[in-house]
């Protein structure tokens, strides 16, 4: 190592954090050590959502501007703090990536992980999903006021098939609508019921909804991304950082709050922590006990 080159930095889980002042979203100035001061700092609420589930990873050892690519398996080198996960239906060479705690969330760090996806499901059973995930996803020319709208019908319908739903945004273009469930139906269960809702949603209001990924058939329409909910696709995790410009996060909000929002990447790096502290009740604080089952005779 250099003269010139900073010392590695142990944070408080033992994890040495090498080039902790690489900056990696140049646009604010925000570097490795920020980002993991932004994840300790946002640990208690983060933590149920991301621990002891497979996750997907977006890499930029370089920050936003440079290369960036998805992992979803266990690397050569990885820190010891992030754990290699067996999946019984895949590559019996390979390993899905998951984390046990802030320990593990620091190793991410430290890998250049800018955002995290986990699973729809939790390593105690991978073939039952624990949630639901609707992916609102507008075009071009869809205004905010109209995914708001989406959300709440989203809701509306999720409600009346006795599932209780939350929302966040995205931190991306979009919100996101979650339902916790309990993990009893099974992959294909889960993805037909999101598609069914999804289905009916653009049979309604064709002019609003599209459930196709094709973009030359989304314009000026949301798309309603039900494939979340699939076995080894993943979600956004609530309070990941995005690899975007200024730096937003997707952040859990009350469904009472979502007409004071501004747009999907309200919230940032530099500004949650703020809003955390001056919050009275976490929006999201009854998720896992408002788990409900898909019900057998609901689509």
């Amino acid at each position: 190592m250099s003269a010139a080159e900073p010392s590695p930095a142990p944070d408080d889980q033992g994890v040495m954090l090498t080039h902790p002042d690489r900056v990696y979203w140049p646009d604010v100035g925000i570097t490795k050590a920020g980002l993991a001061d932004y994840y300790t700092a946002v640990w208690p609420r983060m933590a149920p959502f991301i621990t002891d589930r497979p996750l997907a990873l977006l890499r930029c050892p370089e920050g936003i501007g440079g290369t960036r690519f998805f992992q979803k398996n266990a690397w050569k080198g990885m820190n010891s703090h992030i754990l290699a996960l067996d999946d019984p239906h895949g590559d019996p060479h390979g390993h899905l990536i998951g984390i046990h705690d802030l320990g593990g969330l620091m190793g991410l760090v430290q890998g250049a992980a800018l955002e995290i996806h986990p699973w729809g499901a939790s390593c105690a059973d991978l073939e039952r999903p624990d949630q639901l995930v609707m992916d609102l996803d507008p075009g071009e020319d869809v205004g905010w006021v109209a995914v708001m709208a989406a959300a709440r019908e989203v809701r509306a319908r999720l409600e009346a098939r006795g599932l209780v739903a939350f929302v966040k945004t995205s931190g991306g273009k979009g919100l996101h609508v979650v339902a916790p469930l309990e993990p009893v139906a099974d992959w294909d269960r889960v993805k037909t019921f999101a598609h069914t809702l999804a289905q009916a949603m653009a049979a309604d209001s064709p002019e609003r909804f599209v459930t196709t990924v094709s973009k030359a058939k989304r314009h000026g329409r949301i798309l309603l991304d039900y494939l979340r909910n699939q076995r080894g696709a993943t979600s956004m995790a609530p309070y990941s950082a995005r690899a975007r410009a200024t730096a937003p996060v997707s952040m859990p909000v009350a469904w009472a709050e979502l007409d004071m929002l501004t747009g999907p990447a309200q919230f940032t790096l530099g500004n949650t922590v703020e809003r955390l502290a001056s919050q009275q009740a976490d929006p999201w604080a009854g998720f896992h006990a408002a788990r409900r089952p898909i019900a057998p005779d609901t689509p």
